[in-house]
């Protein structure tokens, strides 16, 4: 696809590095041109210089002949602009918008082709808050991603000693606990993935990705981890636009402390929060101020300022302190792959948070939903097998009988809509019907056109 992205910023540079991997073309538009070179240099792409909005600039970079653009500058007016003058000047088939105002929402008539011509919104601080909510939902998980509107989910998790998976094959654990609805679709340790087969045996520190019905995910968490313990007290430093939204998404849930070190955002703060949140003016990194409000009672401390130092300072300190989980938001790339899994428990990156949400926009077929796994390395796709035994590569065949890529593992079926709909574990004699969502693990990007193929339809495929 040709793709023109607005903002070669940490948000705009993190999605052009994901699509230029899927042999994209792409072009960058920047009103800085060092930050462009340092882009084309590291990266297969072009760079614009200039300002978006202009319908010269938007020529220069393509615009007549772009598949999608997509808006990530940093202010919201000018990507409703940028979106505006693609459609309406140069009929850009495909609009995406980076929007931090809450007061524009997806769907809504002035985004419509009338309006502002957007046709998808992504809020990176709205995707970290719904990613933090599933971690504090389910605190012994490393990440949990949400499949079929909710009704099966891909759950992480690290092998710790003492729990159910240590020592154990993945047969054994499976029989162990034989009403968890699950299935172990990939394993990596030391950072390589290991076959995950029933004789695969877990070692201390695996991460583990388990497929389960979501119903079923904390009585698997808990036969995992044999705790189940849910998060009470919570700490964030940092009341930026991220820690505002989850402390506003945490009252009623839990006990929150909010710290900030701008006096007039405190005041700010507390405008917008009730009393029951507790705002504190100072330093997350200041170790009397964590001692007196003691850290070392928080189920969960959380760095979400806008410096990358800061954070990872404040979390280990916390950590030392005896805080008994930390979540760092950090924004380069390298800083996030180093501490993952150190003192840092999960370091969480804004800008891979919203990938998932563009690629869906970007695959073939009747892709529902993408999860990027493994800094980019891998995906989590949910799709829909549409046709029928002459049109489809999937429907009325058996599982053993798909020609899948190499490597690609299908976790769960979920048949049925709403409430009347099941997920289902497949065999290899389970046989595809219409309108399955299917949930695969796809260990190496490279392999997502051919499982894209699979799901387009044609007019008259006989197998």
């Amino acid at each position: 696809m040709n793709i023109i992205i607005l903002g070669a910023g940490r948000v705009g540079e993190s999605v052009a590095e994901s699509l230029v991997s899927e042999q994209n073309d792409i072009t960058v538009i920047d009103t800085d041109p060092q930050r462009l070179r340092l882009l084309e240099d590291r990266l297969d792409l072009r760079g614009v210089v200039g300002n978006g909005i202009q319908p010269s600039v938007l020529l220069d970079a393509g615009a007549k002949d772009a598949d999608m653009l997509i808006a990530c500058a940093a202010n919201d007016d000018t990507n409703l602009v940028v979106c505006k003058v693609a459609h309406d000047v140069f009929n850009v088939p495909s609009t995406i918008a980076r929007l931090r105002s809450p007061e524009f929402v997806e769907g809504d008539a002035l985004l419509g082709k009338s309006g502002f011509a957007v046709d998808h919104v992504i809020c990176p601080e709205e995707s970290v808050t719904r990613y933090i909510h599933q971690l504090i939902r389910y605190p012994e998980a490393l990440q949990v991603l949400e499949f079929a509107d909710g009704r099966a989910s891909l759950i992480v998790v690290r092998a710790t000693n003492g729990g159910a998976l240590v020592g154990h094959t993945i047969g054994e654990f499976r029989e162990r606990f034989p009403h968890a609805q699950m299935r172990v679709v990939a394993l990596y340790r030391l950072d390589a993935e290991i076959e995950a087969t029933p004789q695969t045996r877990i070692l201390a520190g695996d991460e583990v990705f388990v497929l389960a019905d979501t119903e079923k995910i904390r009585y698997v968490l808990g036969a995992i981890h044999n705790i189940d313990r849910p998060v009470q007290r919570v700490m964030i430093a940092g009341g930026g636009k991220v820690g505002l939204r989850l402390a506003r998404s945490l009252v009623g849930q839990c006990e929150v402390k909010l710290i900030e070190r701008d006096k007039r955002r405190c005041e700010y703060l507390a405008s917008q929060l009730p009393s029951s949140v507790l705002i504190l003016n100072g330093d997350g990194a200041d170790e009397d101020l964590l001692q007196d409000e003691s850290v070392g009672q928080m189920h969960l401390f959380l760095a979400l300022t806008n410096d990358d130092e800061d954070n990872i300072m404040s979390s280990m300190l916390a950590k030392r302190m005896g805080a008994e989980r930390v979540m760092a938001l950090i924004n380069r790339r390298a800083y996030a792959d180093m501490m993952q899994g150190s003192t840092i428990d999960i370091a969480i990156a804004p800008a891979q948070t919203v990938i998932g949400e563009l690629l869906t926009h970007l695959r073939r077929g009747d892709v529902v939903a993408v999860h990027s796994l493994r800094r980019g390395a891998a995906e989590a796709m949910e799709a829909v097998a549409r046709g029928d035994a002459k049109t489809s590569k999937l429907v009325g065949r058996r599982v053993e009988d798909v020609k899948w890529p190499s490597g690609t593992r299908l976790g769960a079926i979920v048949r049925g809509e709403g409430r009347r709909s099941e997920v289902l574990m497949p065999h290899h004699d389970t046989v595809i019907e219409t309108d399955d969502h299917l949930i695969l693990f796809i260990p190496n990007k490279r392999q997502v056109r051919q499982v894209e193929k699979l799901f387009q339809v044609g007019a008259t495929f006989f197998g």
